[in-house]
């Protein structure tokens, strides 16, 4: 057994080490809390911590999820409902579309509109996937076939947006806590713009591009962006900055 079970008061195996088999069967996990007597599940910060289903599991168990409620997990794991309600609530998003295209020609059209290059993104995606840069007219219809493709191996959701491509913009995430009451603050912000293939490798706090007015700008964007949600928990606002403007990206519904 490993040395952490091992000094532990009470251990409840919960499956095999595939994680499809232990720490992704919310079944498991919920008959160990009972069967341990514990009132509250923490999610940790992978594995099951975004699902939305998992959280409400929980809660029909008659148990504490800690973390945000089912619905503001649901709400901004879809990268298009989380626009529509930032833009909503006044923040800052990159300009473009709060709904999903459905065909290259609705594509093409959108793009056309707001402007070339643009970027077609995955709306249950992350890490990269599902994304694309379009330059011009002529390569919508390719691009957006490739994106849906990408998007519905890794999320089973062939979903797509379009938004202006920012040219090398600044990544920086703001951690927010919010409790059951409605009161949220921010802890500062880190600058997250080293990465390799849409993944961060370097994070330093704070940025040290920002000027204290554009600091204090996006802290409060981050404020009013979690309260938007009824936010509950830990949880990041990511933004990019670009040319002395701010824009929300996403946000991430757990402890990270």
């Amino acid at each position: 057994l490993a040395p952490h079970v091992l000094e532990a008061d009470e251990a409840y195996p919960i499956g095999p080490a595939a994680s499809a088999e232990s720490y992704l069967r919310a079944d498991k996990l919920i008959e160990v809390a009972k069967a341990s007597g514990a009132e509250a599940i923490h999610p940790g910060y992978g594995f099951l911590a975004e699902q939305a289903s998992f959280a409400q599991a929980v809660e029909d168990a008659g148990l504490i999820f800690v973390g945000p409620t089912p619905e503001t997990i649901a709400a901004m794991g879809d990268k298009t409902e989380a626009r529509r309600r930032m833009a909503e609530a006044g923040v800052p998003i990159v300009p473009g579309l709060t709904e999903a295209v459905t065909s290259p020609e609705e594509a093409t059209a959108a793009a056309v509109q707001l402007g070339f290059p643009v970027l077609l993104k995955a709306s249950a995606g992350g890490g990269g996937k599902g994304m694309r840069v379009v330059e011009a007219e002529a390569d919508v219809k390719r691009a957006f076939e490739a994106a849906q493709r990408e998007a519905l191996a890794a999320f089973g959701d062939d979903s797509v947006y379009l938004e202006r491509y920012l040219d090398q913009p600044r990544h920086i995430e703001i951690q927010v806590l919010g409790d059951a009451h409605g009161n949220v603050v921010h802890l500062g912000d880190r600058e997250c713009s080293i990465q390799r293939r849409h993944q961060k490798l370097i994070e330093e706090a704070p940025s040290p591009v920002l000027s204290a007015e554009a600091r204090a700008a996006m802290g409060e964007a981050a404020v009013q962006a979690a309260k938007a949600v009824d936010y509950r928990g830990a949880g990041t606002i990511e933004f990019l900055y670009h040319d002395g403007e701010f824009f929300f990206l996403e946000m991430n519904t757990r402890l990270q």
